[in-house]
Protein backbone atom coordinates (compact mmCIF):
# COMPACT_ATOMS: atom_id res chain seq x y z
CA UNK A 1 0.00 0.00 0.00
CA UNK A 2 2.57 2.18 0.65
CA UNK A 3 4.35 1.65 -2.53
CA UNK A 4 0.82 2.25 -4.02
CA UNK A 5 0.51 5.04 -2.43
CA UNK A 6 4.22 6.56 -2.72
CA UNK A 7 2.96 5.86 -6.41
CA UNK A 8 0.04 7.62 -6.49
CA UNK A 9 1.70 10.78 -4.85
CA UNK A 10 4.11 10.54 -7.51
CA UNK A 11 1.49 10.33 -10.70
CA UNK A 12 -0.68 12.98 -8.82
CA UNK A 13 2.71 15.03 -8.30
CA UNK A 14 3.25 15.09 -11.90
CA UNK A 15 0.05 15.58 -13.04
CA UNK A 16 -0.05 19.15 -10.72
CA UNK A 17 3.47 19.73 -12.16
CA UNK A 18 1.59 19.36 -16.07
CA UNK A 19 -0.73 21.37 -15.34
CA UNK A 20 1.14 24.01 -13.43
CA UNK A 21 3.60 23.96 -16.73
CA UNK A 22 0.72 24.74 -18.81
CA UNK A 23 -1.00 26.77 -16.83
CA UNK A 24 1.72 28.51 -16.68
CA UNK A 25 2.39 29.30 -20.49
CA UNK A 26 0.20 32.56 -21.55
CA UNK A 27 -2.76 31.27 -24.38
CA UNK A 28 -2.19 32.69 -27.23
CA UNK A 29 -4.81 34.56 -29.17
CA UNK A 30 -3.91 35.74 -32.91
CA UNK A 31 -6.36 37.77 -35.76
CA UNK A 32 -5.12 36.27 -39.23
CA UNK A 33 -6.48 37.98 -42.26
CA UNK A 34 -6.87 35.95 -45.68
CA UNK A 35 -6.66 37.21 -48.48
CA UNK A 36 -8.55 33.64 -50.24
CA UNK A 37 -12.48 33.48 -49.39
CA UNK A 38 -12.70 29.99 -47.16
CA UNK A 39 -14.89 28.79 -50.06
CA UNK A 40 -12.44 29.14 -53.34
CA UNK A 41 -11.26 25.63 -54.24
CA UNK A 42 -7.72 24.96 -52.50
CA UNK A 43 -5.96 27.61 -51.57
CA UNK A 44 -9.22 29.36 -49.98
CA UNK A 45 -9.42 27.30 -46.95
CA UNK A 46 -5.65 26.74 -45.93
CA UNK A 47 -5.55 29.71 -43.46
CA UNK A 48 -8.75 27.92 -41.64
CA UNK A 49 -6.88 24.51 -41.81
CA UNK A 50 -3.72 26.46 -40.23
CA UNK A 51 -5.99 27.77 -37.13
CA UNK A 52 -7.25 24.58 -36.64
CA UNK A 53 -4.01 22.33 -36.86
CA UNK A 54 -2.35 24.78 -34.73
CA UNK A 55 -5.42 24.92 -32.26
CA UNK A 56 -5.19 21.04 -32.24
CA UNK A 57 -1.22 20.84 -31.93
CA UNK A 58 -1.46 22.83 -28.74
CA UNK A 59 -4.16 21.70 -26.58
CA UNK A 60 -5.89 24.87 -27.36
CA UNK A 61 -3.09 27.20 -26.02
CA UNK A 62 -3.26 28.78 -29.48
CA UNK A 63 -6.01 30.25 -30.80
CA UNK A 64 -6.32 31.85 -34.22
CA UNK A 65 -9.62 33.37 -35.49
CA UNK A 66 -9.45 33.86 -39.58
CA UNK A 67 -11.28 36.68 -41.11
CA UNK A 68 -12.26 36.45 -44.56
CA UNK A 69 -11.08 39.27 -47.35
CA UNK A 70 -12.59 42.82 -46.62
CA UNK A 71 -13.45 41.46 -43.33
CA UNK A 72 -10.64 43.81 -41.32
CA UNK A 73 -8.92 44.88 -44.53
CA UNK A 74 -9.47 44.34 -48.45
CA UNK A 75 -8.33 40.93 -50.23
CA UNK A 76 -4.34 41.56 -51.16
CA UNK A 77 -3.59 44.81 -49.14
CA UNK A 78 -3.03 43.07 -45.89
CA UNK A 79 0.93 44.14 -45.93
CA UNK A 80 0.61 47.22 -43.82
CA UNK A 81 -2.02 46.10 -41.70
CA UNK A 82 0.63 42.80 -40.35
CA UNK A 83 3.39 45.52 -40.58
CA UNK A 84 1.68 47.52 -38.43
CA UNK A 85 -0.14 44.74 -36.02
CA UNK A 86 -3.56 45.62 -36.81
CA UNK A 87 -3.24 41.85 -37.36
CA UNK A 88 -1.22 39.11 -35.95
CA UNK A 89 -0.75 37.41 -39.26
CA UNK A 90 -1.97 37.26 -42.97
CA UNK A 91 -1.97 34.46 -45.58
CA UNK A 92 -1.97 35.21 -49.37
CA UNK A 93 1.01 35.29 -51.62
CA UNK A 94 4.10 37.52 -52.28
CA UNK A 95 3.00 38.63 -55.77
CA UNK A 96 0.26 40.67 -54.00
CA UNK A 97 3.45 42.46 -52.15
CA UNK A 98 5.25 44.16 -54.90
CA UNK A 99 4.15 47.71 -54.54
CA UNK A 100 6.17 47.57 -51.32
CA UNK A 101 8.89 46.07 -53.05
CA UNK A 102 9.29 44.48 -56.95
CA UNK A 103 11.63 42.07 -55.92
CA UNK A 104 8.85 40.34 -53.72
CA UNK A 105 7.26 38.68 -57.26
CA UNK A 106 10.16 36.57 -57.54
CA UNK A 107 9.04 34.47 -54.04
CA UNK A 108 6.00 33.81 -55.48
CA UNK A 109 6.72 32.87 -59.26
CA UNK A 110 9.11 34.11 -61.82
CA UNK A 111 8.11 33.35 -65.74
CA UNK A 112 9.83 29.82 -67.49
CA UNK A 113 10.45 29.59 -64.00
CA UNK A 114 11.23 26.74 -61.50
CA UNK A 115 8.29 24.42 -60.89
CA UNK A 116 7.38 23.33 -57.52
CA UNK A 117 9.58 20.98 -56.24
CA UNK A 118 13.00 23.44 -57.97
CA UNK A 119 11.49 26.58 -56.13
CA UNK A 120 11.29 24.86 -52.77
CA UNK A 121 14.98 23.65 -53.01
CA UNK A 122 15.90 26.85 -53.85
CA UNK A 123 13.60 28.44 -51.30
CA UNK A 124 14.98 25.70 -48.71
CA UNK A 125 18.28 25.27 -49.63
CA UNK A 126 19.33 28.02 -52.10
CA UNK A 127 19.13 31.58 -50.09
CA UNK A 128 15.56 31.78 -51.16
CA UNK A 129 13.94 31.90 -47.55
CA UNK A 130 17.06 33.41 -46.12
CA UNK A 131 16.51 36.86 -49.06
CA UNK A 132 12.71 37.12 -48.90
CA UNK A 133 12.85 36.88 -44.47
CA UNK A 134 15.43 39.42 -44.55
CA UNK A 135 13.41 41.80 -47.03
CA UNK A 136 10.62 41.19 -45.05
CA UNK A 137 11.98 41.66 -41.52
CA UNK A 138 12.90 45.49 -42.72
CA UNK A 139 8.95 45.95 -41.89
CA UNK A 140 8.92 44.10 -38.71
CA UNK A 141 7.54 41.09 -40.25
CA UNK A 142 8.40 37.26 -40.55
CA UNK A 143 7.65 35.42 -43.78
CA UNK A 144 6.71 31.61 -44.03
CA UNK A 145 6.02 29.73 -47.22
CA UNK A 146 2.94 28.23 -46.55
CA UNK A 147 1.67 27.01 -49.49
CA UNK A 148 2.31 25.89 -53.13
CA UNK A 149 0.73 25.70 -56.18
CA UNK A 150 1.06 23.37 -59.50
CA UNK A 151 1.35 25.39 -63.09
CA UNK A 152 -1.51 27.67 -63.59
CA UNK A 153 -3.94 28.10 -66.85
CA UNK A 154 -2.06 30.74 -69.51
CA UNK A 155 -5.19 33.08 -68.57
CA UNK A 156 -8.74 33.03 -69.98
CA UNK A 157 -10.18 35.18 -72.63
CA UNK A 158 -13.41 36.80 -73.75
CA UNK A 159 -12.42 35.83 -77.74
CA UNK A 160 -9.49 33.73 -78.76
CA UNK A 161 -6.03 35.10 -79.38
CA UNK A 162 -4.57 34.13 -82.46
CA UNK A 163 -1.70 36.69 -82.57
CA UNK A 164 0.63 38.89 -80.81
CA UNK A 165 -1.46 41.31 -82.20
CA UNK A 166 -4.96 39.75 -80.44
CA UNK A 167 -3.52 40.69 -77.28
CA UNK A 168 -2.91 44.86 -77.98
CA UNK A 169 -4.91 46.95 -75.86
CA UNK A 170 -7.10 44.19 -74.42
CA UNK A 171 -7.55 44.70 -70.45
CA UNK A 172 -6.65 41.59 -67.95
CA UNK A 173 -5.94 40.59 -64.44
CA UNK A 174 -2.12 40.14 -63.84
CA UNK A 175 0.27 39.03 -61.28
CA UNK A 176 3.57 39.54 -60.56
CA UNK A 177 6.43 39.52 -62.87
CA UNK A 178 4.46 37.78 -66.15
CA UNK A 179 2.35 41.29 -65.70
CA UNK A 180 5.44 43.39 -66.69
CA UNK A 181 5.81 40.80 -69.76
CA UNK A 182 2.17 41.23 -70.74
CA UNK A 183 2.37 44.57 -70.67
CA UNK A 184 5.54 44.56 -73.66
CA UNK A 185 2.90 43.34 -76.06
CA UNK A 186 0.56 46.17 -75.14
CA UNK A 187 -1.69 44.87 -72.39
CA UNK A 188 -3.36 46.59 -69.79
CA UNK A 189 -3.27 44.95 -66.62
CA UNK A 190 -4.06 45.38 -62.88
CA UNK A 191 -4.19 42.88 -60.04
CA UNK A 192 -7.50 42.02 -58.64
CA UNK A 193 -8.20 40.05 -55.49
CA UNK A 194 -9.62 36.73 -56.51
CA UNK A 195 -13.10 37.48 -55.31
CA UNK A 196 -13.12 40.79 -57.70
CA UNK A 197 -11.78 39.13 -60.97
CA UNK A 198 -16.00 37.52 -61.95
CA UNK A 199 -17.60 40.73 -61.91
CA UNK A 200 -14.87 42.78 -63.75
CA UNK A 201 -15.33 39.93 -66.79
CA UNK A 202 -18.99 40.05 -66.31
CA UNK A 203 -19.28 43.74 -66.56
CA UNK A 204 -16.47 44.27 -69.77
CA UNK A 205 -14.20 45.67 -67.42
CA UNK A 206 -11.70 43.08 -68.11
CA UNK A 207 -11.16 40.78 -71.48
CA UNK A 208 -9.24 38.36 -69.57
CA UNK A 209 -7.53 37.11 -66.62
CA UNK A 210 -5.08 34.76 -65.36
CA UNK A 211 -5.65 33.63 -61.75
CA UNK A 212 -4.49 30.39 -60.79
CA UNK A 213 -4.80 26.79 -61.42
CA UNK A 214 -8.10 25.75 -63.33
CA UNK A 215 -10.26 24.50 -60.51
CA UNK A 216 -9.65 27.81 -58.75
CA UNK A 217 -10.48 29.52 -61.24
CA UNK A 218 -13.60 27.23 -62.09
CA UNK A 219 -15.06 28.25 -58.55
CA UNK A 220 -14.63 31.49 -59.62
CA UNK A 221 -16.54 31.49 -62.37
CA UNK A 222 -14.53 32.26 -65.06
CA UNK A 223 -15.33 29.96 -67.23
CA UNK A 224 -19.41 31.36 -67.63
CA UNK A 225 -17.77 34.52 -69.42
CA UNK A 226 -14.43 33.96 -70.77
CA UNK A 227 -15.03 30.94 -73.30
CA UNK A 228 -11.04 30.54 -74.02
CA UNK A 229 -8.58 28.94 -71.74
CA UNK A 230 -5.13 29.18 -72.40
CA UNK A 231 -1.89 26.65 -72.00
CA UNK A 232 0.77 26.23 -70.66
CA UNK A 233 0.70 29.04 -67.51
CA UNK A 234 4.58 30.22 -68.89
CA UNK A 235 3.99 32.66 -66.25
CA UNK A 236 3.40 30.60 -63.08
CA UNK A 237 4.86 27.23 -63.17
CA UNK A 238 4.24 27.24 -59.64
CA UNK A 239 3.00 29.44 -57.19
CA UNK A 240 4.10 30.50 -53.79
CA UNK A 241 2.08 30.87 -50.91
CA UNK A 242 3.29 32.96 -47.74
CA UNK A 243 2.04 33.28 -44.14
CA UNK A 244 3.69 37.03 -43.32
CA UNK A 245 3.25 37.46 -38.91
CA UNK A 246 3.90 40.50 -37.50
CA UNK A 247 7.64 40.14 -35.89
CA UNK A 248 6.04 41.83 -32.78
CA UNK A 249 4.11 38.68 -32.55
CA UNK A 250 6.17 35.81 -33.76
CA UNK A 251 8.91 36.97 -31.19
CA UNK A 252 6.37 36.39 -27.97
CA UNK A 253 5.69 33.00 -29.57
CA UNK A 254 7.82 29.81 -27.49
CA UNK A 255 10.18 27.51 -29.49
CA UNK A 256 7.50 25.09 -29.51
CA UNK A 257 5.08 27.67 -30.58
CA UNK A 258 6.40 28.87 -33.62
CA UNK A 259 7.78 25.09 -34.67
CA UNK A 260 4.28 24.34 -34.54
CA UNK A 261 3.42 27.37 -36.90
CA UNK A 262 6.24 26.01 -38.79
CA UNK A 263 5.24 22.46 -38.96
CA UNK A 264 1.69 23.52 -40.25
CA UNK A 265 2.95 25.44 -42.86
CA UNK A 266 5.22 22.45 -43.85
CA UNK A 267 1.64 20.56 -43.54
CA UNK A 268 0.60 23.31 -45.99
CA UNK A 269 2.84 22.81 -48.85
CA UNK A 270 2.42 19.12 -49.22
CA UNK A 271 -1.84 19.67 -49.57
CA UNK A 272 -1.78 22.18 -51.42
CA UNK A 273 0.52 21.04 -53.89
CA UNK A 274 -1.20 17.84 -53.77
CA UNK A 275 -4.78 18.70 -54.03
CA UNK A 276 -3.54 20.90 -57.15
CA UNK A 277 -2.17 18.25 -58.88
CA UNK A 278 -5.06 15.66 -58.53
CA UNK A 279 -7.68 18.07 -59.29
CA UNK A 280 -7.20 19.54 -62.61
CA UNK A 281 -8.45 17.23 -65.61
CA UNK A 282 -11.56 16.85 -64.21
CA UNK A 283 -12.00 20.55 -64.14
CA UNK A 284 -10.88 21.18 -67.26
CA UNK A 285 -13.12 18.19 -68.55
CA UNK A 286 -15.92 20.05 -66.87
CA UNK A 287 -14.90 23.28 -68.38
CA UNK A 288 -15.10 21.81 -72.00
CA UNK A 289 -18.44 20.33 -71.45
CA UNK A 290 -18.89 23.62 -70.83
CA UNK A 291 -18.28 25.21 -73.57
CA UNK A 292 -15.06 26.30 -72.93
CA UNK A 293 -12.15 25.93 -75.50
CA UNK A 294 -9.01 24.97 -74.10
CA UNK A 295 -5.87 26.35 -76.25
CA UNK A 296 -2.19 25.98 -76.46
CA UNK A 297 -0.03 28.62 -77.08
CA UNK A 298 1.72 28.90 -79.86
CA UNK A 299 6.03 28.27 -80.25
CA UNK A 300 6.18 31.38 -81.64
CA UNK A 301 4.19 33.34 -79.19
CA UNK A 302 5.66 31.39 -76.14
CA UNK A 303 9.07 32.38 -77.69
CA UNK A 304 8.05 36.10 -77.78
CA UNK A 305 6.93 35.80 -74.49
CA UNK A 306 10.57 34.27 -73.05
CA UNK A 307 12.14 37.35 -75.11
CA UNK A 308 9.81 39.86 -73.23
CA UNK A 309 10.82 38.52 -70.33
CA UNK A 310 14.57 38.56 -70.93
CA UNK A 311 13.32 42.31 -71.15
CA UNK A 312 11.41 42.82 -68.36
CA UNK A 313 14.08 40.94 -66.11
CA UNK A 314 17.09 43.15 -67.29
CA UNK A 315 15.27 46.21 -66.44
CA UNK A 316 14.09 44.95 -63.37
CA UNK A 317 17.04 44.06 -61.67
CA UNK A 318 18.85 46.70 -62.87
CA UNK A 319 16.41 48.96 -61.17
CA UNK A 320 15.92 47.22 -58.37
CA UNK A 321 18.98 46.10 -55.72
CA UNK A 322 16.58 43.84 -54.19
CA UNK A 323 15.43 42.14 -57.46
CA UNK A 324 19.35 41.81 -58.41
CA UNK A 325 20.08 40.03 -55.70
CA UNK A 326 17.37 37.62 -55.86
CA UNK A 327 17.68 36.54 -59.17
CA UNK A 328 21.16 36.27 -58.87
CA UNK A 329 20.89 33.63 -56.07
CA UNK A 330 18.16 31.78 -58.26
CA UNK A 331 19.78 31.99 -61.21
CA UNK A 332 23.01 30.42 -59.80
CA UNK A 333 20.90 27.40 -58.20
CA UNK A 334 18.66 26.72 -60.94
CA UNK A 335 21.98 26.69 -63.20
CA UNK A 336 23.17 24.24 -60.90
CA UNK A 337 20.03 22.31 -60.32
CA UNK A 338 20.60 21.75 -64.20
CA UNK A 339 22.80 18.75 -63.69
CA UNK A 340 20.08 17.05 -62.04
CA UNK A 341 16.98 18.14 -63.38
CA UNK A 342 17.88 17.82 -67.13
CA UNK A 343 18.88 14.22 -66.43
CA UNK A 344 16.70 13.24 -63.96
CA UNK A 345 13.17 13.53 -65.62
CA UNK A 346 11.57 12.34 -68.65
CA UNK A 347 11.40 15.55 -71.24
Amino acid sequence: MKNFAAAGGLALALAVGMTTVADAQERVRWRVHSAYAQAMPIAGPTAWNIAEDVETLTDGNFDIRVFEPGAIVAGTQYYDAVSEGAVDAAYGSPGFNVGKNSAYAFFAAVPFGPGAGEMLAWLRHGGGLELAQEFYARDNIHMLPCGILPPESGGWFRKEIKTLEDLRGIKMRFLGLGAKVMEEFGVSTQLLAPGEVYQALELGTLDGAEQSVPSIDRGLGFYQIAKFNYFPGWHQQSTVQELLINKDSWDKLSDSQKRTVELTCESALVQQFADGEAGQYEIMQQNEADGVATMEWPQDMLDAFRTAWEKVLDAETGANADSARVWESLAAFRENYKVWGERAYLK
